[in-house]
């Protein structure tokens, strides 16, 4: 039975305005009349403009008529995808749909969504409710990241061929999920004698292979030549690219261009470099991570701007952790920084080798798996999760393979009570559940995500909470929102008719998602308290003009010549510490708190320390905090000194005050229609500068 405490979405307790129909009871959409009542409502973008210019260069898609979507538009589109989704899943299962309940639901996740509130992770506001998800149906767009073993790689487990894991990656990171992997696949071939093959030998039939114009073609020729190598198939392929397009059209639906097949043809050439000089041994660490690399170079190259990898491998191997060796591997300088390279990490270790080499290049990082599958919240034992075998890039979520998972993000500092930040939780839930409904094109994942029912509902804008309220407050209200967590996945468990999340709360980097609600990104405390953020623009925007009259300073972009670079003044809030003023103890004192009182997935913490004062005490760091937390990774906190159009650049209060002077108040850039064809380039993966390459 439900507590009697909770309430779910009761809109007697919001402040949505009152509704008089319940919208079509076939195919679910918000009542008109209530989305029109935003339309002329100033969003409450935050950061002096910044959030609302990465909104409408990050998450304004083209609309029908050829102009970009307004944020009430954005909301309406993505609100609407997430009822339609459980309209469909109502009506399949035969569960019975209440319309009016629905359109109660949907008006109170609006509100929250367009008050920042809440906000669905960067993948939701740019795909749900578009033609991705709605025609195309690819509904692995809306997740926020993934992990892959190698381990069992070689076990022909549903016929699978050994190329599985990579071109799973490859799959995902082009429909802009980041990706994890281990290197356990290089151990399971040394154990079993697993040699790789000869597709060169004299009786090897060669096959031409014409590369289809599509993502699932670039996946599956990259699949083909790996298993000519690995799965002894004694066949030499070849490839014809003159189906792909040429370079410089629009990818439709995704954003961005077409890289022509160049790409494509350099990674077959580097894996055929990469796997020939390992004919006749057993698969090695260094080649599983070179062709994880080497596939995340190209689906750079191919437009999907930004790719997010993390591997995993033995902290005593000599050979993962000199990865990143450029001495020792000179070849890997081209594509090693596709990935942050982390090790799993066993309670009790010696940490005095691997603290010396992340005191000069922050790497590698840090994840205690068996933290992971014995705890939900640290101190609180939880053997649902035992299965978990590593984590997203930016590890926060512990993860199966082939596990993806789907975030959100909150902000308590938006909320006047502990109340209003319960009824949040509640839309936040509701988003995130609503995603593991919908299936992927990969069964291994489904078969993970139909069980597990994974979520992570993350925090963002913790150091400004911190700084209004104390540290005591922060804990007290995370206590009872994990709570209040469970209740709530309880009864959207009961309401859908699938298990309860095997876990539901974490804490993400962020990315752009916290700077669109003006919130210091995840537990993280921002470089400086006031900064001037420097954002591209393309000359053809429609805002630009805006943008000027409001007052802001804009210059020619010096890299990109269709680009103007506007600067933003950015003041994170009073009393907000800048990061030289919070030193490498307090930063691992509050991730351990989160993992304590909040996070029963992970935290994902980037520890910025002093090389010079705090890098030595490095080794006693993990020694303490192996204890308390599930992952980690480090930062050197190091002057590369300036140069022109710097992204971040601290400034003093004085500066701050004269350029916020020059911005009027009054500014409308909400109400600009952008007529500018180009569609809007998601943020790609669980991203922050931590963890996107």
């Amino acid at each position: 039975m439900l507590p009697s405490s909770i309430h779910i979405l009761d809109p007697t307790m919001s402040s949505v305005p009152n509704q008089s129909s319940c919208g079509n009871t076939e195919s679910f959409s918000l009542d008109p009349d209530f989305v029109a009542s935003y339309a002329e409502t100033k969003p409450p973008f935050g950061f002096n403009g910044l959030g609302e210019i990465v909104y409408r260069r990050t998450y304004s898609r083209l609309k029908v008529d050829g102009t970009r979507e307004q944020w009430f538009e954005t909301i309406e589109r993505v609100v609407n995808g997430t009822f339609r989704r459980q309209q469909e899943w109502a009506d399949r299962n035969m569960l019975g749909w209440d319309a009016c309940d629905a359109q109660r639901k949907a008006q109170t996740m609006y509100d929250k969504i367009f008050t920042m509130k809440f906000l669905p992770p960067g993948r939701g506001l740019w795909a749900m409710g578009s033609p991705l998800t709605e025609e195309r149906r690819l509904f692995a767009a809306l997740n926020n990241c993934a992990f892959v073993s190698t381990s069992k790689m070689w076990d022909n487990i549903d016929g699978a061929r050994p190329s599985k894991p990579f071109v799973f990656l490859m799959d995902a990171a082009m429909l802009g999920v980041g990706v994890g992997f281990d290197t356990r696949g290089a151990q399971a071939a040394h154990a079993q004698n697993i040699l790789v093959g000869n597709p060169h030998s004299a009786h090897a039939r060669t096959v031409t292979f014409t590369v289809p114009d599509s993502r699932e073609g670039w996946v599956e020729s990259t699949g083909l030549l790996i298993d000519s190598y690995l799965a002894y198939e004694h066949v030499n392929y070849e490839f014809d690219y003159s189906q792909v397009r040429a370079a410089g059209l629009p990818i439709k639906g995704f954003g961005g261009v077409t890289s022509g097949p160049e790409p494509l043809r350099e990674l077959h050439q580097l894996i055929r470099h990469a796997l020939d000089k390992h004919i006749g041994q057993p698969l090695s660490v260094t080649a599983i991570v070179d062709l994880m690399n080497l596939i995340g170079k190209c689906v750079v190259s191919g437009n999907v701007r930004r790719t997010a990898e993390i591997a995993f491998g033995d902290p005593h191997d000599p050979e993962y952790i000199d990865l990143k060796n450029y001495d020792v591997n000179p070849h890997r300088v081209a594509f090693g920084w596709t990935s942050n390279n982390s090790v799993f990490a066993t309670v009790g270790m010696d940490y005095s080798d691997v603290s010396r080499r992340v005191q000069k290049n922050g790497e590698p990082g840090f994840q205690w798996m068996e933290n992971a599958r014995r705890y939900g919240r640290m101190g609180e034992e939880n053997t649902r999760d035992t299965r978990v075998e590593g984590a997203n890039p930016c590890n926060e979520q512990c993860l199966e393979s082939y596990e993806l998972c789907c975030l959100v993000e909150t902000f308590p500092a938006n909320h006047d009570s502990l109340d209003d930040y319960f009824e949040t939780l509640e839309s936040a839930l509701l988003y995130a559940k609503t995603v593991t409904l919908l299936p992927t094109h990969w069964p291994e994942t489904n078969r993970v995500m139909l069980r597990n029912r994974r979520i992570g509902t993350s925090v963002s804008g913790v150091a400004q909470f911190i700084t209004r309220h104390g540290l005591n407050e922060l804990r007290t209200w995370l206590d009872a929102a994990y709570a209040r967590v469970q209740e709530i996945d309880s009864h959207i468990s009961e309401l859908f008719c699938v298990p309860k999340s095997v876990k539901t709360t974490s804490v993400k980097p962020s990315g752009t998602v916290s700077l669109l609600a003006g919130a210091t990104p995840g537990m993280h405390y921002p470089e400086s308290r006031f900064c001037i953020r420097r954002v591209r623009v393309s000359k053809n925007s429609d805002i630009l003009p805006a943008l000027e009259e409001a007052g802001y300073f804009i210059e020619d972009d010096v890299v990109d010549k269709s680009s103007m670079v506007v600067e933003i003044p950015v003041d994170h809030g009073e009393g907000v510490r800048g990061l030289r003023d919070v030193s490498m103890w307090e930063q691992l004192a509050l991730a351990a708190l989160l993992q304590k009182y909040w996070s029963d997935n992970q935290v994902s913490c980037t520890i910025t320390f002093d090389p010079a004062s705090e890098g030595p005490q490095l080794n006693n760091a993990l020694d303490y905090y192996q204890y308390q937390l599930k992952g980690v990774s480090f930062l050197p906190r190091i002057d590369y000194g300036a140069y022109p159009q710097m992204p971040y650049e601290a400034i003093d209060e004085a500066t701050y005050n004269k350029m916020a002077r020059n911005i009027k108040s009054e500014s409308q850039l909400h109400l600009v229609r952008d007529s500018e064809k180009k569609d809007a380039e998601a943020e790609r993966f669980c991203t922050n500068d931590s963890c996107t390459i």
